[in-house]
């Protein structure tokens, strides 16, 4: 896996820009993304098993997933789908439900480019509420687990195209 997820994030800015490109078809890609079986294959880190607890992919169909680590703690994120657009865009709200205050909605924006040879580049972008949210969750350790989850998806990818 020769991939870099690159993580940018202009100063004074309230959003995080995600790309990352894969050695697989959009179609795939997008269907990775949106079946919830296949979820818990790459969602996360490594160390963490993930759970769909809900995943309706419609406009308004809500998501839940929980992350579990070795000892049993739980760590859950929820949001809203508000356009799904197969298979090129998906937009959706993101929230990690283990912050002391509610509210920290992150309105996200996952796009997923045809590149040539059967490529993909998928960019995320991600609006957080205010730059003081965006820098906690740059500082969060958010880009290590991108890059756990983005390395799984390849991984993932891989697999399933060696099956059709």
């Amino acid at each position: 896996m020769s991939h870099t997820t690159t993580v940018f994030a202009e100063p004074g800015k309230q959003e995080i820009l995600i790309t990352r490109e894969f050695d697989a078809p959009r179609e795939l890609v997008f269907k990775v993304c949106m079946d919830p079986k296949l979820i818990p294959e790459w969602w996360g880190p490594r160390y963490l098993s993930t759970e769909v607890d809900k995943m309706d992919v419609k406009p308004g169909g809500q998501w839940r997933f929980i992350n579990r680590d070795a000892e049993g703690n739980a760590y859950a994120f929820h949001g809203v789908y508000h356009e799904i657009c197969a298979p090129e865009r998906v937009i959706d709200t993101f929230e990690f439900e283990g912050l002391p205050e509610t509210g920290h909605v992150t309105l996200e924006t996952m796009k997923l480019e045809e590149l040539p040879g059967g490529r993909t580049r998928m960019t995320v972008q991600s609006v957080l509420q205010s730059v003081a949210d965006r820098d906690a969750t740059l500082q969060s350790g958010m880009e290590s687990g991108i890059n756990d989850t983005y390395n799984r998806l390849e991984e993932l990818l891989e697999k399933l195209k060696k099956t059709q």
